[in-house]
């Protein structure tokens, strides 16, 4: 247990950083008298206080972490931080552990599923948290600690390796890890002041524009309303939102080079962001021409609307809605659900396997088709003119089993525990890609609440590994990892 000490370290100082976080929606409730002033008064002292007594007991040991402290960090970083953000809730609304943890997961992994209903009438500082957690989940947690704890005389190589998803796990933008971080947050902050500003010249107020952009930024899907989107009735505001989807939905590392070279090349040349364009417009194009073709809206235009606001929030795995799409033929919610599995990019803010891995599945496989007419020839997977390495194919074949595998397996638990197969599919699937609503009993009408206990562990289990790019968790609980 002593040579976990330095690990425990870090994580004092993360939670007690997370606690100052929880300043902001206090500011809001005391000066709102929203009623839940003494809520956040007792987490953020519960908070701080956990973090420092950890800290002053690991204080001494001090060492550099090693990449299998890295892996462990962020499997405790996003497992334990959950439990101080689910304490508001927890105290306001009198949500049990299981309910509040949920939320609490769900906000930081940016999946924006909730088990709250009344959303129009709660506090407005536990809305802000909410939405707040969604903001701090989206470009991570650990990525900020890189910018700091530098600071500190802590390392943050190994965390920045394990919770960076895709090509930036191998490549930094700037000489310096901490530069990168701060660079990605930059822009991060950068965009979401833009977002914010949109948001309020299309008609929302200042404190909505601020937690929606919240949400739309870290690709999360809470709102304040239970309406989501619907609330506004507003082609205004859902076309920004629909700009700052895709936007959040591209990686992070591109928008960040083609700021600093002040050019839109690096979007050309990033094959992740021309594909993630095109089948996302496609889908919208196409599902709209499906949805008039079945009556569904009286004219193209309107099928339209909200096909794009719809298509959109769901591929990029954000999650708002403006109309209850599980209400459509089944074949548009079903479409929109595959679509959330690999559509955004890898470095952004959404979830799912990410376009680059299912670009190097699709070219690995149009590869072996090559192969058998073929055998003797010599193919090689390339992208964006580089080979990939075998090593790579091999992993990103490993990512897609066991990505199957833990969908059909935890489907299989929840239709087991009681479920209906649609229901239970498609919580799991929104759940591991962070997406959000689902079908059926979790659809965009409806909330999580209607699931048992067992259920909601089932689905927060899903969303911890899919935030994680199932590797990062399921690596920690292996026996190997364990052996000295």
């Amino acid at each position: 247990m002593r040579r976990l000490f330095p690990v425990f370290r870090v994580l004092s100082l993360l939670i007690f950083m997370f606690g100052l976080t929880m300043l902001a929606p206090v500011i809001i409730s005391w000066v709102l008298h929203d009623g839940a002033e003494s809520a956040f008064d007792e987490a953020i002292a519960l908070t701080l206080g956990c973090g420092f007594v950890m800290w002053a007991i690991t204080r001494k040991d001090k060492r550099d972490l090693t990449i299998r402290d890295g892996f462990l960090m962020v499997a405790l970083v996003w497992t334990v931080l959950p439990v101080f953000a689910s304490v508001p809730l927890i105290i306001q609304l009198d949500a049990s552990f299981t309910d509040a943890y949920f939320e609490a997961v769900s906000g930081l992994t940016t999946t924006g599923a909730t088990v709250l209903s009344n959303l129009d009438t709660l506090p407005a500082s536990i809305n802000f948290w909410r939405t707040q957690l969604v903001w701090l989940g989206g470009m991570g947690l650990i990525v900020l600690a890189v910018a700091i704890l530098p600071l500190l005389g802590i390392g943050g190589r190994q965390m920045f390796k394990a919770e960076t998803p895709g090509p930036m796990k191998d490549s930094k933008m700037t000489p310096r890890l901490a530069e990168t971080a701060k660079g990605l947050w930059g822009i991060y902050s950068g965009i979401t002041v833009c977002c914010i500003v949109a948001y309020r010249v299309a008609g929302m107020t200042w404190l909505d524009a601020i937690m929606h952009s919240f949400s739309t930024m870290g690709l999360g899907g809470f709102s304040s309303h239970d309406a989501s989107f619907g609330y506004f009735d507003s082609p205004a505001i859902e076309g920004v939102c629909i700009f700052f989807m895709l936007v959040a939905g591209m990686n992070f590392a591109t928008h960040f080079v083609a700021f600093s070279g002040r050019s839109f090349r690096p979007y050309r040349s990033d094959p992740e962001a021309r594909w993630f364009l095109v089948v996302t417009i496609a889908s919208v194009i196409g599902i709209a021409a499906f949805l008039s073709l079945h009556d569904v809206y009286p004219d193209f235009p309107e099928a339209l609307r909200f096909s794009a606001f719809n298509v959109v929030s769901i591929a990029t795995t954000t999650g708002f809605a403006n109309a209850d799409f599980n209400l459509w033929p089944m074949f548009a919610p079903l479409w929109m659900l595959f679509l959330s599995s690999f559509a955004t990019s890898a470095g952004s803010t959404g979830g799912g396997i990410k376009m680059i891995r299912a670009i190097v599945l699709y070219k690995q496989v149009n590869r072996e088709l090559l192969r058998a007419i073929h055998p003797s020839a010599v193919y090689n997977v390339r992208i964006g003119g580089e080979v990939v390495p075998g090593n790579i194919l091999f992993a990103v074949l490993a990512f897609g089993f066991v990505y199957m595998v833990s969908i059909v397996s935890m489907t299989l638990l929840l239709s087991l525990s009681g479920l209906d197969i649609i229901t239970a599919f498609s919580a799991v699937v929104a759940s591991i890609n962070n997406t959000g609503p689902g079908l059926n009993q979790v659809g965009p009408a409806t909330t999580f609440a209607v699931l048992n206990d067992f259920q909601t562990w089932v689905c927060t289990f899903a969303m911890l590994l899919g935030r994680l790019e199932i590797f990062t968790l399921l690596v920690v609980l292996t026996p190997a990892f364990w052996r000295k």
